[in-house]
C-alpha cells in the first residue's frame, strides 16, 4: 500500500525513506517544492523527532526498538544531517 501524504510527518518520512542523508534545508526545499507550503526548521526538526515515536514507528512500519534516525554533524558547520535507518522490518 502506497502512503498518501497528508501531514508534514508523512512528507518527511517519504523524503527520508530513500536512505540518503538530509539536512533541514534540503527537506524544507523538497517539501516546499512538492506541497507549495513552507515549514520552518523547528517544525521539520519536530517531524524528524516524531519518526522516533511509537505511533510513527507503527504507522510507517519502522522497527519497534532501537534508533531509526541517525544524525551526524556537517563538516565545518553548525548544522546536522539526518538519515532514516533501513531495518529488516520497515520495508524501505
Amino acid at each position: 500500500m502506497m502512503l498518501i501524504p497528508n501531514s508534514l510527518d508523512d512528507y518527511v518520512f517519504m523524503c527520508m525513506s530513500n536512505g540518503e542523508w538530509w539536512t533541514f534545508w534540503k527537506l524544507q526545499q523538497s517539501i516546499e517544492r512538492n506541497t507549495k507550503k513552507f515549514y520552518g526548521e523547528p517544525t521539520i526538526s519536530a517531524a524528524i523527532r516524531n519518526l522516533r515515536k511509537e505511533h510513527s514507528r507503527i504507522k510507517y512500519n519502522l522497527p519497534c526498538t532501537g534508533e531509526v534516525v541517525e544524525k551526524k554533524k556537517l563538516f565545518n558547520s553548525k548544522g546536522y544531517e539526518y538519515k532514516l535507518l533501513k531495518g529488516e522490518s520497515n520495508g524501505i
